[in-house]
């Protein structure tokens, strides 16, 4: 088997996140738009490539206000930087999914990451005749290393936004001719 090209299915995908919230819970919330694209041969899983867009004001923690404030400058502005990208740089294989090493850009500033994916589903036909693969994955990162460093103290001792983000992915692809 040679390296195949997918593009994600979006309506049958998820992007969320999390992070803590006044020292105490953790708020969650997901992207409602996205697209990318992998390659991928099961046989060299080290040859995976992946890109991957976000757009940042789809952003959806199922409270309006904090929607608003969180596309604002003091957080993604997403005025002036739209999109949330990633664009791998090397994967190896790791158990029964990946490593992929790549960089992340948000906020016109670029870190490098590391995405775990935790696991890879075999190639299955869809009721259309379409291959589909899926995929689950997470990463950490710091906002902070990306310019979102808004906050506030809190009174006890503490911060109102937590710097450690999670990301999970959940995604289906589908195979491209």
């Amino acid at each position: 088997m040679s390296s195949a090209k997918y593009v994600i299915d979006a309506s049958h995908s998820h992007v969320s996140f999390s992070v803590r919230h006044l020292m105490i819970s953790n708020v969650r919330g997901e992207f409602a738009k996205f697209s990318g694209e992998a390659s991928y041969d099961p046989e060299h899983p080290e040859s995976t490539t992946a890109t991957a867009t976000i757009e940042l004001a789809s952003i959806n923690t199922r409270e309006e206000k904090r929607d608003a404030h969180l596309r604002s400058a003091d957080f993604f502005d997403t005025d002036n930087h739209p999109n949330m990208t990633f664009t791998s740089k090397s994967a190896k294989k790791s158990g029964d999914g990946l490593t992929i090493e790549g960089d992340l850009t948000i906020r016109g500033t670029t870190k490098p990451v590391t995405l775990v994916v935790e696991e890879i589903t075999n190639e299955g036909k869809d009721p259309w005749g379409n291959t589909r693969i899926g995929a689950s994955a997470h990463t950490k990162i710091k906002r902070s290393d990306f310019g979102i460093t808004w906050n506030a103290a809190l009174e006890a001792g503490g911060v109102v936004v937590g710097d450690e983000v999670k990301i999970q992915l959940e995604v289906e692809l589908i195979k491209q001719a």
